[in-house]
């Protein structure tokens, strides 16, 4: 009973954690129909960041600030590659996650492959944690994950009700009007994807917390985890009227590393889980565009003609 309480515990932990990061790639990928690759690069930048800082004395709210803007500038790049420079959406992305490799391993890192940081304050252990009373002092990690997801969650869907939110909803669904209102559908798309990617950073950032350690390699398959969360969030919980599709994608984060879990727990090799994360983010893209087909062919049944 206790290992089932402490792997339900996990999933909660981590899911809340990635759901950070599947909010933000909902406002790149459903918000602005922009495929965004440079994840693979922010997610890392955001834990190395994180821990590097820490490292050095830095108050551990304060190093997820830091990685949070870093990621902003990160995103910056990539709409910039793409509205100024006309590069196609997935080249820019694939450019700046290639050169954030070097800038985490080299500028940030200092040429190591891994900083750890067990031993240093962190948002779990440090501040806000310790006003926990102590018979939750297990569940610090998945509370503060948790708030931290939810807080970023409400503060995005009060952005998108704003006008700036509205016309970055604007700039994905339909530029033409945007451009019809006097506004600049590439700037919209530039500040969205700044959006995006700070999440995806602070992500990283909480990760590495969690963790005790940053490596810059964690990014490997973060853009793949986080788009079949965004996919089996909005299409597993696409009827359910009351949820907010940001609340979906969270949720969606949750169902995908419990999958995970699931399969680890059946004696599933780790060194399958590249493949597994694939076959799931597969299974997910194939349902949505059966769901998606099904509601086409009933908005043209013949029969209701």
């Amino acid at each position: 009973m206790d290992v089932f309480f402490n792997l339900i515990l996990a999933i909660l932990e981590e899911g809340f954690i990635y759901g950070i990061m599947a909010v933000g790639v909902y406002i790149t990928y459903r918000v602005l129909d922009f495929p965004d690759l440079s994840v693979d690069g922010t997610f890392p930048m955001g834990a190395c960041l994180t821990a590097v800082l820490i490292s050095h004395g830095m108050n551990p709210w304060l190093a997820c600030l830091c990685a949070f803007f870093a990621g902003t500038i990160a995103g910056g790049v990539t709409g910039l590659l793409h509205v100024k420079l006309h590069i196609t959406d997935l080249l820019s992305g694939i450019l700046v996650m290639t050169a954030l490799w070097s800038v985490n391993l080299a500028t940030i890192m200092g040429g190591k492959a891994t900083v750890t940081i067990f031993n240093s304050n962190t948002i779990f252990n440090s501040g806000i944690a310790m006003l926990l009373p102590n018979a939750a002092a297990q569940f610090r990690v998945v509370i503060l994950a948790a708030a931290v997801c939810l807080f970023i969650k409400y503060l995005t869907d009060a952005y998108l009700r704003t006008r700036s939110g509205l016309l970055l909803r604007a700039a994905g669904d339909n530029a033409q009007y945007v451009i019809s209102l006097g506004k600049d559908p590439g700037s919209m798309k530039i500040l969205g994807l700044m959006i995006g990617n700070g999440c995806t950073a602070l992500s990283g950032s909480i990760l590495a917390q969690q963790a005790g350690s940053a490596n810059v390699a964690s990014g490997t398959g973060m853009v793949v985890m986080a788009l079949a969360s965004v996919i089996i969030g909005t299409t597993v919980f696409r009827k359910v009227k009351f949820m907010r599709a940001t609340s979906a994608v969270v949720c969606g984060a949750i169902l995908y590393k419990a999958c995970l879990a699931g399969a680890m727990q059946m004696g599933l090799d780790t060194n399958y889980l590249k493949l597994l994360m694939a076959v799931i983010f597969t299974i997910a893209l194939v349902g949505n565009q059966f769901t998606l087909g099904r509601r086409k062919k009933q908005h043209v049944d013949p029969t209701r003609i």
